[in-house]
Formats: C-alpha cells, sequence, structure tokens
C-alpha cells in the first residue's frame, strides 16, 4: 500500500519493464486481469523472442505477406500512416538500424558509415506493404524488421485504461515504465507526475506534472546511451541518417487523452527541435508538450491539460516561444 492509505499500488515486470497498477480498493483479481492483459499483447507486438505476430511478419520478409489479427493490423497501419509522413522522425521499420547500434544493450561502439547505408536501403516504411481486405502484411525486402516499440506501449496502457473502465474503475494510475495513463483525479484532484532530470539520479526530479484523465509519456536521451571520446550517442536515431538525432533537446513529455499519441508525438517532435515543435501545435489542440533542453530550460507548448510544480532551481520555466 502506498502512504497514502486510500490507493493500493500492485506491480509486476513486464516488456522488460517494471509495470505499476495503482486502484482506489484492494482487488487483486483485477490487479492480475491487467497484467495478464499486458502480457496477452505484449506477445502478439514484441520482437524480443522469435514468435509473435509481428515477429511472424519479419521472418517472411522479401518472401511472402502474413496475416495478423485485426488489433495488430490496425496498429502497424497506424506505425506507418506516422512513419511515411514528410520529414517524420518516427519509423517503425527502423529495428536493422537499432540492432546494429545496441544502444542500451550493451552497444558501446559507433557502426562504420558503410553498415548504416546499407541498412538504410530497408528501413523505407513504404516498403512496408497493407492489405485490408486480407488484414496481411508484406516487407517488400528481404531483411527487413518492424518494430513497434515505440508505439506498443502507449497502445498497451489505453486498451489497459478501456478495460479498467469496463470495470467500472473510475480513478486509476498504470505505469508502463515511462508511458503513464491515468483514469480520475487521484488521490489529490490530480495524479502527480514526477519529471525526471536528465543525467541524474533516478528519483531526481525536475518537477511533477499534475493531470486528470491525462496520458503522460517522456522520451529522453538520458533513458539509453554511451559516451565515446568525449561524445554521447543516445537511441533517439534520425531514421534518415542512421545516426543519433543532434538538436537542443535533453526530453520531451507528452500529455494528451491517449497514451499512443503520446508515443508518436515525443518521437515526432524530438526530431523536430522546439521552435518547429511550437509552431507545429499550435494547429494540434488535443497534444501539449514539454520540453527540457540542454541549457536547462522547461517550454511549454501551453498548459491547458495539465499544472506544474518545479521542483529544481537549476532549470528554468521560460514559458513558449515561437
Amino acid at each position: 500500500m502506498t502512504p497514502d492509505e486510500r490507493v493500493y499500488a500492485y506491480s509486476a515486470v513486464l516488456m522488460g519493464s517494471p509495470i505499476l497498477l495503482k486502484l482506489f480498493e484492494h482487488n487483486e483479481t483485477l490487479a492480475s486481469n491487467v497484467f495478464r492483459l499486458i502480457k496477452l499483447q505484449e506477445n502478439k507486438l514484441t520482437v524480443n523472442r522469435q514468435q509473435s505476430e509481428v515477429m511472424s511478419v519479419n521472418h517472411a520478409a522479401g518472401n511472402h505477406a502474413v496475416a495478423v489479427s485485426k488489433p495488430v493490423f490496425d496498429l502497424i497501419s497506424r506505425a506507418k500512416a506516422v512513419s511515411v509522413q514528410e520529414n517524420s522522425s518516427f519509423n517503425f521499420t527502423i529495428g536493422p538500424l537499432v540492432k546494429r547500434w545496441k544502444i542500451g544493450f550493451s552497444g558501446n561502439t559507433v557502426p562504420a558509415a558503410t553498415d548504416l547505408q546499407a541498412l538504410l536501403k530497408i528501413t523505407d516504411p513504404h516498403d512496408v506493404i497493407l492489405d485490408e481486405g486480407t488484414q496481411s502484411v508484406f516487407l517488400h525486402k528481404t531483411g527487413m524488421e518492424i518494430d513497434l516499440g515505440a508505439i506498443a506501449k502507449g497502445y498497451i496502457a489505453d486498451v489497459v485504461r478501456d478495460f479498467l473502465r469496463e470495470q467500472q474503475v473510475t480513478q486509476a494510475l498504470i505505469n508502463l515504465g515511462g508511458n503513464v495513463q491515468t483514469l480520475g483525479a487521484g488521490a489529490e484532484g490530480a495524479w502527480a507526475i514526477g519529471l525526471k532530470k536528465p543525467f541524474s539520479d533516478p528519483e531526481s526530479l525536475i518537477g511533477v506534472i499534475n493531470v486528470t484523465n491525462k496520458s503522460v509519456v517522456t522520451s529522453g536521451i538520458y533513458e539509453r546511451y554511451f559516451e565515446l571520446n568525449g561524445q554521447r550517442y543516445h537511441h533517439i536515431l534520425d531514421p534518415k541518417t542512421g545516426y543519433p538525432l543532434d538538436n537542443e533537446l535533453l526530453s520531451v513529455t507528452i500529455i494528451s487523452d491517449d497514451s499512443i499519441d503520446g508515443d508518436i508525438y515525443t518521437t515526432l517532435l524530438y526530431g523536430m527541435g522546439v521552435k518547429k515543435s511550437l509552431r507545429y501545435l499550435q494547429n494540434v489542440p488535443h497534444i501539449e508538450a514539454v520540453f527540457v533542453t540542454k541549457d536547462q530550460q522547461i517550454i511549454f507548448s501551453s498548459q491547458r491539460q495539465f499544472t506544474f510544480t518545479p521542483l529544481d532551481p537549476e532549470y528554468h520555466i521560460t514559458g513558449s516561444i515561437a
């Protein structure tokens, strides 16, 4: 039980991450059902084991199409649609590059430029052929791989939220290792979600984002990286060059209704940088962002869906810039 005696916390390790569920009732059966639901989704979407619906598609790359279930087909369709947008930094076919770098998985060397150029040829999302009639997916080139890791946690967080609503749960929180989805307002009138201080102790926070019935998703270059010859190489790769994206950002946090949008927009906006992102979000009212920059600024796109409590005087709120 958490310090607030009205809240019960349940945890498990799934998808390679610690999963936290908070409920306002003691209900181990419900918690078990939530974790079972997450495991079921993971089994369909993972690329970390030889067998899954997604891996069946990858195994058949260059040979034949593979029929998948409707939820998986719809998720792949969503990932492709975002990936083929002009100048998109989101690319669900970038798996071969990710595997070559191995950042966060014992990788500590920079691949040869020739290796990256060769892999870029099999990371074009336009080469993913979808057939809605047969719900099948065909990877046009041998060696291609799709990886839904950049979108799966958000999707699963939303599936859990919808399941909890079906069970008549009105207040809850699910944290899928960085993807936080909330129902209701929590115990204190809003759920308090910590914004981590980059390259610091895991418990150190820049501030707290307070939300009700919202998702909060953060992606940052401090999550997985290595350093070599004084340069830092992080896991957010530029799908056009194959190298880590390099701009002024340490992290991007998205506040939205759906956690899948958080997954998508953290990647899209990281690639845009702050100024382009702020202009872009003027026409996307359901998405709000918190940017943390390398010169220790905190910049909000707007604050309609959340409030922010600063905790670290080294970081300065500078509002929005156009």
